[in-house]
């Protein structure tokens, strides 16, 4: 009873920790929510397998779009259907994401909200100073260089933009995806951009807050399950003394 319900206490600390991690991304752009659920295992030793605990496991991650919001930012894009922004991630790979709330380093860097590098022809994009930035559905990235009249555009790069194998993706403890062999996508024509709006996050909140009362409630009944046991061999203790 006792190894039961710690068991089961401590499988579901992780499942909380899984939906606090949704729930504090539901502001995230292109946030893509973990799955989570729970599993008998048998316990195996010597005897019989005749106890069962409960495991938490990330089977997966939930790949549905999120809504499109319009922002009307210049750096602001959100992938049109299927298709990933690719970026460079803080382990120097290749990695990719829907997170499209661009940024300009003082360096001219171009980044993601979260700081990775975004990729382009050559590898990452370095955009020279400008007085307007424009990002076509394209992908390609032009610029109106400093002094220069308000018709005059220049392309500088274009973003490498992927489609991925749903059942080859793994996502990192980064945020970011992969492919699970390894392998690099090459670019993709056909991926499409809308400019000035951003893909949201994909977590449902009311879900998750319903989610998080929910496991909760486990817990704190897991725990009196610890106390009762607890009570019970305390009282089994006194009556052998009695006996």
């Amino acid at each position: 009873m006792l190894f039961v319900a710690t068991s089961g206490a401590a499988q579901t600390l992780l499942a909380q920790g899984a939906n606090s991690h949704n729930l504090a991304n539901a502001a995230t752009p292109g946030f893509k929510a973990d799955l989570s659920q729970f599993r008998s295992m048998p316990v195996f030793g010597a005897g019989l397998p005749s106890r069962v605990y409960a495991m938490s496991e990330r089977p997966g991650f939930d790949l549905a779009p999120g809504a499109l919001q319009t922002t009307g930012r210049d750096l602001d894009v959100a992938v049109d259907g299927d298709g990933w922004i690719a970026v460079l991630a803080r382990d120097g790979t290749e990695a990719y994401t829907k997170r499209g709330d661009l940024q300009l380093t003082l360096n001219g860097m171009l980044t993601t909200g979260a700081g990775d590098p975004v990729l382009g022809n050559g590898g990452p994009i370095a955009v020279p100073p400008a007085e307007k930035v424009e990002i076509g559905s394209d992908g390609t990235i032009s610029v109106r260089l400093v002094g220069q009249d308000s018709k005059s555009l220049a392309a500088v790069d274009r973003l490498k933009l992927v489609r991925l194998p749903a059942g080859q993706l793994v996502k990192g403890e980064d945020g970011l995806f992969r492919l699970s062999d390894g392998a690099v996508a090459p670019a993709d024509a056909q991926v499409r951009l809308v400019s000035g709006a951003l893909e949201a996050s994909n977590v449902n909140a009311v879900e998750a807050l319903v989610q998080m009362i929910t496991l909760a409630r486990q817990f704190e009944l897991q725990v009196k399950m610890m106390e009762t046991a607890r009570s019970n061999d305390a009282a089994s203790s006194q009556a052998m003394r009695l006996g």
